[in-house]
């Protein structure tokens, strides 16, 4: 780019990571392409909570240095943001938030606008609304009731002032407003409305509606990227098959991404998606952005003392120190198939009966906020957890409770691997208890995985499955993964030594049913589907587990060249900055509707 833009990032996780986009933000604003190519960086998000002083607005490492919230005034914006606080009837947070690549030690410093919306005039938040649904055909009155909805609605009119008011929308200058998520699609339409020309992108992290259709039938991705495919092939969309989508406010945001001047899709089922979603995509400009992958050198001998702290930590718990320790680190969400794992190590565990070899998976996740250290603590005394649960708060939740029996009926079965739910955040002896070995550090989990499950039934992309990589484990993806494309693309076909992926959606022959057939396909049709997948995944396991020190070694070495060309410098330079350049050379005939 011939004069560094100003790049907008609308999104929920702009004070703190919470999952994906977080990763994906950590990743892009410390690589040095992107701080070559970019002027100014800013996040804006609605401000979700009032509670707190002024020190924890902005996250940790955050200054801030205007809050009315607060009465902080340190920014010669004030005159600017109190015409806009009066104009519109809310509050501004705007400051400088840290963001560290803890392996670099590579520093970034954006700038960071929250707005508290909750009190808004709502005058210019309606005439708004009538803007989006006279140009866009977005019906704001059948999505009132949600909140999650509203809150972004109003967020764009005052976003766009505040940006104004800092100085993102001068002359001659390029601004882009990046859309992370349906959340940001308001303010990218406010920007394509604005006379000013901004230039707007659709981050598509995933298809929220499309997630909600795989999550929400019997048949989860065994059905629905087959109907996918044969649709395309007769020319039907999302509408045409599964109903009118339109009672869904997410469905609305996002088929108003093709509004946007450039969508990034972070895989290759993202781009399909989308093109499902509407005729009108068909014509969209969508570019495939796979997201990054971190890529840490480190030796055998490295790796070999973070198994052994996994190893040692499974022994203080079963009393036995297992040959293999597999893992799996995600939320605790429905698309995650976290039952798949259990499915594919009851065929190992005949295997490994065989072999005489035995295994441990550590399971960890929890669909809550992190235990106090002390709860932990008691919780071990009392009944030996992790190994043991108890429903209720501190413990268990419901969903916690309900994965926590498949893990029971699967201990109760298996003789040479055994399952161990860990339903907390952070992996090290204060927040794990007093039998985790003294030392362990969240990495060793990612370091010294011999195998890392990540078999979703929905997964944009999967950062998670994907980062034991780099240290020679062997992940475990299904072709539905956004990263399972991107190893393809990296690897020009080839077969990589440590990476497995699942096809669930393989129908055994049937490939050749009618769409209505395809939709009947129920749970019953998928569990034998997944019986005869996840037992050629347990072959392929074992045939590839290392048998000594030199398999480890050569697993190591080709893991970390696989990751070396798939980091967030190679990201970011053959991918986002691409998509940016493409977006500012975007010619507009101008709405200029009233904001």
């Amino acid at each position: 780019m011939n004069q560094k833009p100003t790049v907008v990032h609308v999104t929920h996780e702009a004070t703190g990571k919470i999952g994906g986009i977080g990763a994906v933000l950590d990743g892009m604003f410390t690589s040095k392409a992107y701080d070559d190519a970019v002027g100014r960086t800013i996040l804006v998000s609605p401000l979700f909570s009032t509670e707190g002083d002024v020190s924890t607005r902005l996250g940790p490492g955050g200054e801030v240095l205007y809050s009315s919230l607060d009465g902080l005034v340190r920014s010669s914006y004030v005159s600017s943001f109190r015409r806009i606080e009066s104009d519109f009837n809310v509050h501004i947070v705007y400051g400088r938030r840290l963001f560290v690549d803890p392996m670099t030690g590579v520093q970034s410093h954006p700038e960071v606008l929250l707005i508290d919306i909750t009190r808004m005039e709502m005058r210019p938040v309606n005439a708004f609304k009538s803007s989006l649904f006279r140009e866009f055909g977005i019906r704001s009155n059948l999505y009132e009731q949600y909140w999650e909805y509203e809150q972004y609605v109003r967020l764009a009119p005052p976003a766009i002032a505040a940006l104004k008011a800092i100085g993102a929308a001068e002359r001659d200058q390029s601004t882009i407003i990046v859309s992370h998520e349906f959340m940001g699609m308001p303010t990218a339409l406010a920007g394509v409305l604005d006379a000013f020309d901004f230039k707007t992108v659709f981050y598509a992290h995933e298809v929220a509606p499309v997630r909600a259709i795989v999550e929400n039938h019997p048949g989860h991705d065994t059905m629905f990227y087959n109907v996918l495919r044969k649709a395309a092939s007769e020319d039907l969309y999302v509408n045409d098959i599964f109903g009118d989508q339109s009672h869904n406010f997410k469905y609305a945001l996002v088929d108003a991404a093709r509004h946007c001047d450039n969508i990034l899709a972070v895989g290759d089922c993202v781009v399909e998606e989308l093109r499902f979603m509407a005729p009108e995509f068909k014509l969209a400009d969508i570019d495939l952005t796979y997201n990054g992958i971190p890529a840490y050198q480190i030796s055998l001998a490295e790796r070999y003392q973070s198994r052994d702290r996994l190893r040692q930590y499974c022994q203080n718990l079963l009393g036995w120190k297992p040959d293999f320790v597999f893992t799996h680190v995600t939320r605790l969400v429905l698309s995650k198939g976290l039952w798949r794992d259990l499915r594919v190590l009851e065929h190992m565990d005949r295997q490994f009966a065989a072999l005489n070899k035995t295994a441990v998976l550590l399971v960890l996740s929890t669909e809550t906020h992190k235990r106090r250290d002390r709860d932990i603590y008691e919780m071990e005394a009392a009944y030996n957890w992790p190994v043991s649960h108890r429903e209720g708060m501190p413990d268990l939740s419901g969903g916690e409770a309900a994965y926590y029996a498949g893990v029971q009926e699967f201990n109760a079965r298996s003789r040479n691997i055994k399952a161990i739910f860990i339903n907390q955040f952070g992996f090290s002896r204060a927040c794990c208890g007093a039998r985790m070995p003294a030392d362990m550090e969240f990495l060793d989990i990612r370091k010294g995985s011999d195998v890392e499950f990540g078999q979703s039934i929905y997964e944009p992309f999967g950062i998670a499955q994907l980062e034991p990589l780099c240290f020679g484990g062997i992940c475990v993806v299904t072709n539905v993964c956004g990263c399972a494309g991107f190893v393809k693309a990296v690897s020009e076909g080839n077969p990589v030594p440590n990476v497995i992926v699942a096809d669930y959606s393989e129908l055994n022959g049937d490939a050749g049913l009618e769409i209505d057939e395809m939709l009947r396909i129920d749970r019953a049709y998928r569990d034998n589907i997944e019986h005869k997948i996840s037992e050629k995944i347990s072959l392929e396991i074992c045939a590839r587990l290392p048998k000594n020190d030199d398999d480890a070694d050569r697993m190591l070495k080709s893991g970390y060249e696989m990751t070396r060309h798939m980091g967030w410098e190679a990201v970011v330079q053959n991918y986002v900055l691409k998509s940016l350049k493409k977006a500012v050379k975007k010619r507009h005939a101008r709405i200029m509707a009233a904001v």
